[in-house]
């Protein structure tokens, strides 16, 4: 288990926003953090009411977001758009290539939200979206999935799963043993007991090789894990 902590991260800066990065990106170039599984970017973003990301392209990820608060308003070159809020994810294919804005909605405040990117199963292709509402409880709940049938959105990586749990103070999840498992505390803080036992805060998080884990909260906690392989619950 290695342990990653909120201030450690690389943090890019930009007009109403802030990103703090987990992984190698852009000029803040890391070779020894360029991916884990088939994770290439997992960036915690809060951006000022009306900011953003203008026109940008993407090709050949698995992009999945998580609105934590706020709202967020996505349109593509192709005629897509909608408003992502708390309590829907998206997940977008970028194929063989898309175009796309992602802007803080104006009336609801700063909006802060995940967005991991993941490598495909097949490169290349037309892009695709997948969106729906969850509401995540005490026990693992699928968000978006390239194989869990029940997941809100649908991804083009088989064996990878994005979950979440929100667990009142003294409630405890297992992480299970799986080639790689990415957790990252949203809100709250938590004790993880596996080969070693440690504390994670808010915005902390911990990667797992062939290794699970219990985790206890100690405060009211919002939990995303990924799975890179068939979870059981």
């Amino acid at each position: 288990m290695q342990i990653h902590r909120a201030g450690e991260r690389f943090v890019t800066t930009g007009e109403g926003r802030a990103t703090r990065h987990s992984f190698s990106f852009g000029s803040h170039y890391d070779p020894a953090n360029l991916r884990f599984g088939l994770l290439v970017c997992h960036n915690d973003e809060l951006v000022q009411p009306g900011g953003g990301y203008p026109d940008h392209p993407h090709s050949n990820l698995e992009i999945v977001t998580w609105v934590l608060d706020g709202a967020l308003r996505h349109q593509d070159s192709r005629g897509n758009g909608g408003l992502i809020e708390p309590g829907r994810v998206q997940a977008m294919s970028a194929g063989a290539g898309v175009v796309h804005s992602e802007i803080s909605d104006p009336t609801s405040g700063p909006t802060r939200f995940l967005q991991a990117w993941l490598l495909p199963d097949e490169p290349g292709g037309e892009p695709a979206y997948s969106s729906g509402s969850v509401a995540p409880g005490g026990a693992w709940t699928p968000l978006a999935s390239g194989s869990e049938p029940d997941a809100a959105a649908r991804i083009g990586a088989a064996g990878a799963t994005l979950w979440a749990a929100h667990l009142d103070a003294g409630q405890s999840v297992e992480v299970p043993e799986t080639p790689h498992a990415h957790l990252f505390v949203a809100r709250g803080s938590v004790l993880v007991a596996g080969a070693a036992a440690t504390r994670l805060a808010e915005s902390d998080a911990a990667r797992l090789t062939d290794e699970g884990a219990r985790v206890t909260s100690e405060t009211p906690t919002e939990l995303l894990l990924w799975t890179f392989a068939t979870m059981t619950r």
